[in-house]
C-alpha cells in the first residue's frame, strides 16, 4: 500500500521516516554480515529483492491517496530473515516512488515502516511460528507471504486513519473506514501473494539446494 507523495501532514511524513531510519540502518549492517558470511548467497537477495519489486509494482486503486498491491517482502523474510528485508524493501520503495511515480519521497518512511519494518518482521514470526509447530514448508512460506501482505494493509490503514481520523468518531471510526475498503482488493491478493511465494520458495529449493543450504534456519527445508 503504497501512500502516494505529498498526501501526509509534514510532522506525520517526518515522524514515519524517523522510526524506520534507525530500524534500517540496522538492517543494513545485518546485510553486510549476511553477505560476508555466506556470499555464495548474493544471487538469492537480488532474486528477493527483484521479486519485492515486481510484486509490489502491480498496483490496484484503492483507497484516495493510496493503492492496494502484493508486497513481496514474505519471500526476502523467510530466507534472510526480517532486518535484511527491511534493507531490500527500502531499496523497492525508493526506486519505485523515483522510477513508477508510486508512493514517495516524503511519505517513504510511512510505507518504509509498514511494508518493509512491519511486514518482513510479521512473515519471520509466522514462518518460524510454523517451523515450531511442525508445518510443512508450503504451509509456513504460504502463510508468512500472506500475513505480510495483511499486516502491511492493516498498518497503512492506522497511519492513514491517524493523520485522517474521522470527525465524529476519530482514530477507529477512520480506520475501520479505511480498512474495510482495502479489504476488498488486499486480502484476495494476499491469498495469490501466498500462493505465488510458494511457488518461487519451491523452485529456488530445487535449484538453489547449496545456497539456502548454508541459511542455518533453513538446513532442514532443503533436501
Amino acid at each position: 500500500m503504497h501512500i502516494m507523495e505529498g498526501y501526509l501532514p509534514v510532522a506525520h511524513a517526518v515522524g514515519w521516516t524517523a522510526v524506520s531510519a534507525p530500524i534500517v540502518a540496522w538492517g543494513g549492517m545485518r546485510l553486510v554480515r549476511t553477505v560476508r558470511a555466506h556470499p555464495e548467497t548474493k544471487m538469492l537477495l537480488a532474486a528477493s529483492g527483484a521479486f519485492c519489486f515486481v510484486l509490489s509494482a502491480l498496483k490496484i486503486p484503492s483507497v484516495t491517496g493510496s493503492c492496494s498491491h502484493p508486497t513481496g517482502t514474505g519471500l526476502g523474510a523467510v530466507l534472510f530473515g526480517p532486518s535484511v528485508m527491511t534493507v531490500l524493501g527500502s531499496l523497492v520503495l525508493l526506486f519505485q516512488a523515483l522510477l513508477l511515480a508510486h508512493g514517495g519521497l516524503t511519505t517513504l518512511g510511512a510505507n518504509v515502516f509498514s511494508m518493509a519494518i512491519v511486514g518482513p518482521f510479521v512473515a519471520w514470526g509466522v514462518f518460524r511460528l510454523g517451523q515450531a509447530i511442525g508445518a510443512s514448508a508450503v504451509v509456513a512460506v504460504f502463510m508468512a507471504a500472506a500475513l505480510a501482505d495483511l499486516s502491511t494493509y492493516i498498518v497503512t490503514s492506522a497511519q492513514l486513519a491517524v493523520a485522517f481520523p474521522d470527525p465524529v468518531s476519530g482514530f477507529a471510526g477512520s480506520f475501520v473506514k479505511f480498512a474495510t475498503v482495502f479489504a476488498l482488493t488486499q486480502v484476495p491478493l494476499a491469498i495469490i501473494e501466498g500462493l505465488v511465494t510458494v511457488v518461487v520458495f519451491t523452485i529456488l529449493t530445487n535449484y538453489s539446494r547449496d545456497e539456502l543450504r548454508q541459511l542455518p534456519h533453513l538446513a532442514g527445508e532443503v533436501r
